[in-house]
């Protein structure tokens, strides 16, 4: 791919980003747009065509050297990757959806937190490592998972959801129909909730923690708890190499590690002494469109190699 170049785009609730870059995988331009999306009402037609005008934009810049688009979005990917299968609560009207025929280009999806691992994976603190669990914590909690050096979407694209795993006795559902799910335990949008009103963002409640807060720190911890129910079970089921957190929550730094390792050292079943390592993720908003652009270009290189 001699001077050809792959446009990643992340088509996100409240910004679209874009970025371009070449065969290495080196990032040469980003850009971000507001979505404008609005919530509850099918105004996908403005949205698409943003994107559009933003592919415009970088093919005429390029000299028409793009020859590939990678698209990340919430939701579930469909088998071939040119869609979204299921997306029923963000960004309506991009069900089934294909998009190599309305933007002119081989177009492959994936979904935004099996993006962001695949360039974790590729670029950044996954780099050469072949099995990885990856967890994104921020208004929801998505994740992804590799296995030998392969993005595991499985059917209907539903594996690496680990947001909706069951860690608690909690019976109350999650968008997914999961009972004391991962993310209701954790997830930003029930820290109003899980505070009984004290705070309204996970940003509020891991400073008042490291103050020294006493119901912060009751708060706080027993979301850790639950986070390192759930990591258990999917090292136990999965048996990753690498724990990798990423998302907004992962902000808090070792006001997250420190608690999390504390029960993980506990919780964990360490065969032989391994303890599985856990980082923070290396690439910044930019990996979901990163990682869209690296799939892309590399499902075009197999395909060139099918008989």
């Amino acid at each position: 791919m001699n001077n050809q170049l792959a446009l990643g785009i992340d088509l996100g609730g409240t910004n679209i980003k874009a970025v371009l870059i070449n065969e290495t995988g080196a990032v040469l331009e980003e850009t971000s747009v507001p979505t404008n999306d609005k919530e509850g009402v099918d105004n996908s037609w403005e949205w698409k065509q943003t994107v559009k005008e933003l592919v415009t934009d970088f093919q005429k810049r390029t000299g028409d050297k793009i020859t590939i688009i990678g698209l990340s979005s919430p939701g579930t990917a469909n088998p071939d990757n040119t869609g979204i299968l299921s997306n029923p609560n963000k960004l309506l009207g991009i069900e089934k959806f294909i998009w190599k025929d309305f933007l002119g280009f081989e177009t492959y999806v994936l979904n935004d937190a099996h993006a962001a691992l695949f360039a974790e994976s590729r670029l950044g603190i996954g780099r050469g490592v072949p099995n990885i669990l990856m967890l994104t914590l921020g208004t929801g909690v998505g994740g992804g998972i590799l296995m030998d050096g392969k993005l595991l979407q499985g059917l209907k694209g539903r594996a690496g959801h680990v947001g909706h795993i069951s860690v608690n006795s909690d019976l109350t559902l999650d968008i997914c129909n999961t009972p004391g799910s991962l993310e209701r335990a954790i997830g930003e949008h029930t820290v109003k909730q899980r505070s009984y009103g004290k705070f309204g963002t996970t940003k509020d409640l891991a400073e008042a923690y490291v103050k020294g807060d006493t119901f912060a720190i009751w708060v706080w911890l027993n979301s850790i708890q639950a986070l390192a129910r759930g990591l258990v079970s999917l090292i136990n089921t999965l048996s990753p190499e690498l724990v990798i957190l990423s998302g907004g929550i992962a902000k808090a730094g070792d006001a997250l590690l420190q608690p999390l390792q504390d029960f993980m050292e506990i919780y964990e079943w360490q065969i032989d002494g391994f303890k599985t390592p856990i980082k923070f993720a290396h690439l910044g908003t930019y990996a979901g469109a990163v990682g869209a652009a690296l799939f892309a270009m590399e499902k075009k290189n197999v395909e060139k190699l099918k008989p």
